[in-house]
């Protein structure tokens, strides 16, 4: 590899490197994300004027090349807000697929010269490569409700994920010691397999953690592919991507509460965060949108709670209008962040970043779970599970053991609902049935822009 090629591909890497950094702030992330994506595409063209590269097929890639950025630019415009999750599920699944036959085509080519290690390496790419596709197709499939978001399991279930498991670590031995394209196809299926066998038992609240994992997977994919190709960039990227993927699956599981293995397995033994999803015929106490701004108005503290129905509602534009409102008339707003509220992490702060909202009024769950007790109206819209008391109380519930928002603390709360539907663990809410909520049922923009309304007259 010449000298201004390494050169080149270390670059790209720092500006990995600078991006990710980037990305931990608000105020950064969006010249970290167009540093990340300006490296990539140096990291793509280097080949294209590397002469001793011999490339072939260069129309053909091309091709590739337009189409997926073709692909990239108008899903990423298109695509809505509540749908954010799918996405990235399906850049993930496509990146450890594409790594994944990456892998076989290197070992069609060059497996009889390749030593132990990078056959190891190969074997590993196919194998997680594949598990991370499939997995990450079903996670779609669950969000955008092609299938059911309740854990899929059957009986022999985990007898067959042990079975492919051994099985694919076998004919990772094999391919070790004898390199041959037809073990490296079957170690792509079996690993298509596990995939399956893996996330679907997975249901509920659980979902965006099992993204977060599968991100990983893929990460650790791109860098053993990079061994294989000797590829300094792939290398760097990959290692970047699972290291920080590990990390964010970890800390969103100890936001619930709970372990990896609990998460991707409890379902198995009932354990998973998906109720029956019942709707109660217990009595609650609600309100028109006239009464909540009297409440709102005249609250010297106001703490809003947002979730996924929130996105679902494009309701985020009238909900910042409304706390200016109460801002202008002196009323203490902050916005409480649970690290698993919405679908996927950090989407919260994404959803509230495009309404213009101070990044100052974001407070995580540690940071404001003390403060709810003297708070006079806690404002939950579209949010359930995050503020469920079941998660402190109820030994039998699902969700029980993970960490919640204190809104049942407060004095007042206020719940934006459609429905008396439960949320996305499919259990029932008994902070709704408590005497100090309030109901308001319909649509969360409209209802909100008839709050803002009331606030305004006041």
């Amino acid at each position: 590899m010449p000298t201004w090629v390494q050169l080149v591909f270390l670059a790209c890497g720092v500006c990995f490197i600078l991006a990710l950094k980037g990305l931990s702030g608000p105020k950064t992330a969006r010249n970290g994300n167009l540093l990340g994506a300006a490296g990539a595409v140096v990291a793509c063209a280097v080949p294209f004027f590397w002469r001793d590269l011999n490339l072939q097929h260069v129309p053909l890639i091309l091709a590739a090349i337009l189409v997926g950025t073709i692909g990239g630019v108008y899903g990423a415009r298109k695509v809505q807000m509540t749908q954010m999750p799918q996405m990235v599920a399906l850049f993930n699944g496509v990146g450890g697929g594409a790594a994944a036959l990456v892998a076989l085509l290197e070992l069609q080519e060059h497996g009889e010269f390749f030593d132990w290690f990078p056959l190891a390496a190969t074997a590993f790419t196919v194998v997680v490569g594949s598990v991370s596709f499939a997995g990450s197709v079903v996670t779609f499939a669950k969000l955008q409700e092609l299938m059911t978001s309740r854990p899929v399991v059957f009986p022999g279930l985990p007898v067959a994920f042990g079975g492919s498991f051994v099985a694919a670590v076998v004919l990772s031995v094999m391919l070790v010691n004898e390199p041959q394209m037809w073990i490296g196809i079957v170690l792509g299926l079996l690993g298509l397999v596990i995939g399956l066998l893996l996330v679907l038992p997975v249901g509920g609240a659980d979902v965006p953690i099992v993204i977060s994992l599968l991100n990983a997977f893929t990460g650790l994919t791109v860098a053993a592919g990079g061994y294989v190709l000797s590829n300094t960039v792939l290398l760097i990227a990959g290692t970047l991507v699972g290291a920080s993927g590990t990390f964010l699956t970890l800390l969103m599981a100890n936001a619930m509460g709970r372990s990896v293995a609990n998460i991707l397995f409890g379902a198995l033994k009932g354990g998973s965060t998906l109720g029956g999803g019942e709707v109660s015929d217990r009595p609650v106490k609600s309100a028109g949108p006239e009464d909540i701004a009297i409440l709102l108005g005249y609250a010297e503290r106001v703490i809003v709670v947002p979730g996924y129905g929130l996105a679902v509602a494009q309701a985020q534009h009238t909900l910042r209008e409304l706390v200016d409102v109460l801002i202008a008339r002196g009323t203490h707003v902050d916005y409480a962040i649970h690290p698993v509220a919405g679908r996927m992490p950090g989407h919260m702060n994404v959803l509230l970043a495009e309404a213009q909202v101070p990044y100052e009024q974001l407070i995580e769950m540690d940071e404001i779970n003390s403060e709810f007790k003297q708070t006079d109206v806690v404002l939950v819209v579209g949010a359930n599970d995050v503020v469920n008391p079941a998660a402190r109380t109820t030994p039998s519930a699902p969700i029980y053991g993970m960490p919640i928002l204190n809104a049942d603390e407060a004095k007042q709360v206020v719940f934006l609902k459609r429905s008396m539907r439960p949320g996305f663990a499919g259990i029932e809410n008994e902070l709704l049935f408590e005497p100090s909520t309030t109901l308001l049922f319909g649509d969360a923009k409209e209802t909100l822009g008839k709050v803002l309304a009331a606030v305004k007259a006041l």
